[in-house]
């Protein structure tokens, strides 16, 4: 379930919307700014209602406690109720069936990079062999997919673009991504300012990140615009990071594909998703010197924001 609006709304609202999500069913995982999981299962036995008389009841109780319009993708399984979230209009409820068909029907033309986990970079291989559409994915055969992919990643595409998805709806697990927003005064035009939101964001991902001894696989993008629409896009890293500079670069491409042509943006959001602990990645040694000098001076930054707090220093390219 989602917030819908490019303003997002506030931790304070958000934190009350939770509530009203945890008095159905106590299987509920929060993704900030303003995104919930929630695992129905129990609560359609205990209530005695389908997924959509719940979603109907859950919107009801949030517009009228906190305000809050909520838009709800439902499926059996957290990969396809996030799939069918993106497609519901703003406002409305999106139900995915469970049965193979509707699943199928529902999977078929989306682009390969919809699935979870496939970035650009995928998506550019997987399109060199043909393999532009979920569904010509899941026609493909498994065996064709690990040579190309490797064996766990091929596996793994393959599950999902037969609408396959092992993950649980883990409760409290927030602290598996960390995101931020900014919202503009007015309906932004100017790209310019549309990448140094982005740029601020990445910043202080990054700072948080090190902050906390974390590094992210993965960064979504959400560009929300004026007509209450929204699109998302996710990238994978090649290597766990919590680099500002590899965040910035990866916002920045994903931005750019996006391809926006005069897009009145209210809002951008960045979510560093797949958070895992520093020490327990692994780095390939740099023998580029711009690299290893930019690395040494993040972490002087990051020294002088410990002491002295975050705006003690920030790039020049962010003063308005």
């Amino acid at each position: 379930m989602r917030a819908p609006g490019g303003e997002g709304i506030g931790a304070e609202a958000y934190a009350g919307v939770l509530g009203v999500f945890e008095a159905v069913t106590p299987v509920v995982q929060p993704v900030p700014p303003d995104t919930v999981l929630l695992d129905l299962r129990g609560a359609l036995r205990y209530f005695g209602r389908d997924t959509a008389e719940l979603a109907a009841l859950i919107r009801v109780r949030a517009l009228a406690l906190y305000g809050v319009e909520c838009t709800v993708g439902g499926a059996g399984n957290p990969m396809l109720a996030r799939m069918a979230l993106r497609a519901a209009v703003p406002g409305g409820t999106l139900i995915i069936d469970q049965d193979e068909a509707s699943v199928r029907e529902f999977l078929d033309r989306k682009p390969a990079v919809a699935l979870d986990g496939i970035g650009s970079g995928t998506a550019r291989t997987l399109c060199r062999y043909g393999l532009d559409t979920v569904g010509r994915i899941a026609a493909a055969p498994p065996a064709t997919l690990r040579r190309i992919l490797g064996p766990r990643a091929g596996r793994e595409l393959h599950e999902r673009a037969t609408g396959i998805d092992r993950t649980p709806v883990r409760p409290g697990a927030a602290a598996r991504a960390l995101a931020g927003e900014r919202s503009f005064d007015r309906d932004e035009l100017d790209p310019v300012r549309h990448r140094r939101a982005l740029l601020s964001l990445t910043e202080e991902l990054g700072a948080t990140l090190r902050a906390r001894g974390r590094v992210c696989r993965s960064l979504t993008l959400t560009v929300r615009c004026a007509d209450r629409t929204a699109v998302t896009r996710t990238r994978s890293f090649p290597e766990a990071t919590a680099h500002s500079a590899a965040l910035t670069d990866a916002a920045y491409a994903l931005y750019a594909a996006l391809g926006l042509q005069r897009a009145r943006v209210r809002a951008v959001s960045l979510r560093a998703e797949d958070l895992t602990p520093a020490e327990r990645a692994s780095r390939q040694l740099s023998l580029d010197p711009e690299d290893d000098r930019a690395r040494r001076l993040e972490a002087v930054t990051d020294r002088i924001r410990g002491r002295f707090g975050p705006a003690a220093i920030s790039r020049g390219s962010l003063a308005a």
